[in-house]
């Protein structure tokens, strides 16, 4: 029995080793494989020395004891003979004359000589500086790089690097693929999960600093007293890894929770309650970040509603966390049924505003304006706003990129728009330089991304949206980090150090992003997803009270041509950038269809005619996808089998519903151009009408 016993748990310890466990993400830490590294890492490595003893000093001695431990498969003692020594810059007096490259966040990795032997230090100025530092240095060594001659000093470019979450009370994530919230309202303050405290190590990892708690849709019983403490209990527990809390606000708050009969900014008695409440709340979390707000967009409330404006509102909310350091994030996504053109309301509202917000107020701007399209051009606000610090809003969950099961890496679609010129200062005035504030002077700069996570056992519901998360907290930190560098990264981490395995999921991760756009929307196609749900194709949708919550309105099919005329001829909306940036929007084949109504017929540098190429570029994706197929069955054996499988099964969805995409859209615009399907490509499977018939009520998001 004992012998039986003995290999029944052999036989767990293989079944476990041969498993990898999705929910450490990016930190598993398992050993370093290659002998000649495993060996120059331990030489390198023999004891650490941390200094400090506050509460974010503690969590680095954990990370560097687990981290140090699981790599090099050997127990590093902590004691005062360290070749590794960690601590803020006034334990090292030698480098004192480096603090003040690095700010508050920044951190220094340096091989120096101490006391006659060789040293490794890793500091900072503060605390958090240390723990970014840390995570940096077992990058290093997960990733197979030499940690023998070290000179590296990193800051973040941006302030604020934020996670939106959209997630409600009840703990329903709204256009959440990967299961209910994190946050267990009903057990908080009492009970604290241990994933609240994972949730804020790996943010830490990324260099992610704060985290909204609740959706832009918001309910104002979060602001109650009782909601308070259970905010306040998740503050303390992410406070250790430099992460600050924040709240979206119901602007009607005063009347809902208050018993005020108004929520008009300019009212004294609506003042004294926001500046009450924000006493309140700084009283249970000294360091509680501040609000976000969705103002008079899709039915919020908001200061328009009392005849004032946006800078009304944010100013209103600002002056009330002021004392006590906090910000506004005032979010630009605003459109209304009035609008001759949805592109143009959110520079026609915001842009005759700039100036007018208080120092604490962040203009919070979609990266692009209509609404988290494959891919769209960047917002105009982007570039007309220098009197206001602006913050990029991006969207990790999938809502209109094929939700929770579709592989699209994101990082070349933030790049994308980061890399933009918006030409507001001339030449190389970009996205990027706006946003981390260099190009206005600004103090205040910020990244927030929609979060795709939820309390799914891997967090993101589909292995590669782990990717996404991890990219956002890397560029949020260096934006001038190439989308390549990102991916190689995480794969090293996520998968492991086997050339063939990095350099296949790379060329599958790169390729994704274009292959999304190519079988949803090339060309410029944009917002053709189902309506409500945004699940699948329905650029037949035209059956929502609101012109521009219907597909129809936005690619304007007809037997002439197709596309959205935003030139002097139609709209004007390209009237908002500047000279330069209208004339590449023109020339940029990528974005025809957001700008121009074309003829079918007409003919791009291809040779084909816009019909013709609407029906390679759809067929381009399918095939796209299909390749990710052959080169992930490739590897095979180099992937533990439950991830393997996972992604495979996933894929195959992606494939069949990427086939689905490219053939409803060309069956429908083919009514349009009435021309025939060029005889080299696939023929769809199914009538136009079989797939109009299809209905999904229980969709994600519906």
């Amino acid at each position: 029995m004992k012998k039986i016993w003995s290999l029944l748990i052999l036989m767990l310890c293989v079944f476990h080793a041969s498993s990898q466990d999705q929910y450490t993400l990016w930190l598993r830490y398992t050993p370093v494989k290659d002998p000649a590294l495993l060996a120059s890492y331990r030489r390198s490595i023999t004891a650490v020395a941390v200094t400090g003893s506050s509460p974010t000093m503690e969590v680095v001695r954990k990370e560097l004891g687990n981290g140090l431990n699981g790599l090099l498969e050997t127990p590093i003692p902590f004691n005062g003979n360290a070749s590794l020594m960690v601590g803020t810059i006034p334990s090292f007096p030698a480098l004192r004359d480096r603090s003040k490259e690095l700010g508050t966040e920044g951190f220094l990795i340096l091989s120096t000589v101490m006391n006659g032997r060789k040293v490794t230090v890793i500091t900072a100025n503060t605390d958090k500086g240390v723990l970014y530092g840390v995570f940096h240095f077992l990058r290093l060594i997960q990733t197979a790089q030499s940690i023998g001659d070290l000179n590296i000093v990193s800051v973040p470019r941006v302030k604020l690097r934020l996670l939106d979450h959209w997630d409600n009370l009840n703990r329903y994530v709204e256009r959440g693929y990967a299961g209910i919230s994190l946050w267990n309202w009903h057990t908080l303050p009492d009970y604290l999960d241990s994933r609240y405290t994972d949730y804020a190590r790996y943010n830490a990892s990324v260099g992610i600093n704060g985290a909204v708690l609740n959706n832009v849709n918001a309910n104002a019983v979060i602001l109650t007293p009782a909601y308070l403490q259970k905010v306040a209990a998740l503050a303390n527990v992410f406070r250790p890894y430099g992460i600050k809390v924040y709240l979206s606000a119901r602007f009607s708050a005063p009347m809902e929770i208050g018993g005020l009969h108004t929520a008009d900014p300019l009212n004294d008695s609506v003042r004294q309650w926001w500046q009450g409440k924000a006493k309140e709340i700084y009283a249970l979390i000294p360091d509680f970040g501040g609000f976000l707000v969705k103002a008079n967009s899709e039915g919020q409330p908001g200061p328009q509603s009392y005849g004032r404006t946006h800078a009304d509102g944010a100013n209103m909310l600002a002056d009330a966390v002021a004392p006590y350091g906090g910000i506004v994030m005032w979010r630009a996504f605003v459109y209304d049924p009035k609008a001759s053109d949805r592109f143009k309301q959110a520079y026609d509202e915001f842009q005759p505003l700039d100036g007018k917000f208080r120092e604490n107020v962040m203009v919070q701007v979609k990266n692009g304006p209509i609404d988290f399209q494959p891919r769209e051009p960047f917002s105009p606000l982007l570039g007309a706003m220098p009197h206001t610090p602006l913050m990029l809003e991006f969207q990790l969950t999938q809502e209109y990129l094929g939700q929770g099961t579709h592989l699209v890496y994101l990082a070349p679609l933030f790049k994308e728009v980061l890399n933009a010129d918006t030409y507001a200062q001339g030449k190389n005035s970009t996205v990027a330089r706006t946003i981390d504030g260099s190009l206005n002077n600004h103090a205040l700069s910020g990244i927030a991304a929609v979060a795709n996570i939820g309390n799914e056992r891997n967090w993101t519901g589909h292995t590669f949206g782990q990717a996404n998360w991890y990219a956002i907290g890397r560029l949020s930190w260096d934006n001038s980090l190439s989308s390549e560098q990102i991916a190689e990264e995480w794969i090293r981490q996520t998968f492991g150090n086997s050339p063939l395995l990095v350099s296949s999921i790379k060329r599958m991760m790169l390729a994704s992003h274009e292959a999304v756009v190519n079988y949803m929307t090339p060309l410029g196609l944009h917002h053709i997803m189902g309506n409500g749900h945004h699940y699948g194709p329905a650029p037949w949708g035209n059956d929502l009270p609101r012109a521009d919550w219907n597909p129809v309105y936005y690619h304007r099919a007809d037997t002439n041509g197709i596309g959205f005329d935003r030139t002097v001829t139609g709209t004007n909306a390209l009237l908002q950038y500047r000279p330069e940036v209208r004339k590449q929007f023109l020339e940029d084949e990528k974005y025809l269809l957001w700008f121009r109504h074309v003829s079918w017929g007409q003919r791009l540098r291809s040779g084909r005619t816009v019909w013709e190429e609407l029906c390679y570029k759809y067929n381009e994706g399918v095939d796209t996808v299909r390749a990710m197929q052959s080169t992930w069955e490739q590897l095979k054996g180099l992937i533990d089998e439950e991830r393997f499988q996972q992604v495979r099964m996933l894929l195959a969805i992606q494939a069949k519903e990427a086939t689905w995409w490219r053939n409803a859209c060309l069956l429908y615009f083919q009514t349009y151009s009435r021309l025939p399907f060029p005889a080299n490509y696939e023929k769809p499977d199914h009538s136009l009408d079989e797939y109009k018939q299809l209905s999904f009520p229980y969709a994600p998001g519906n």
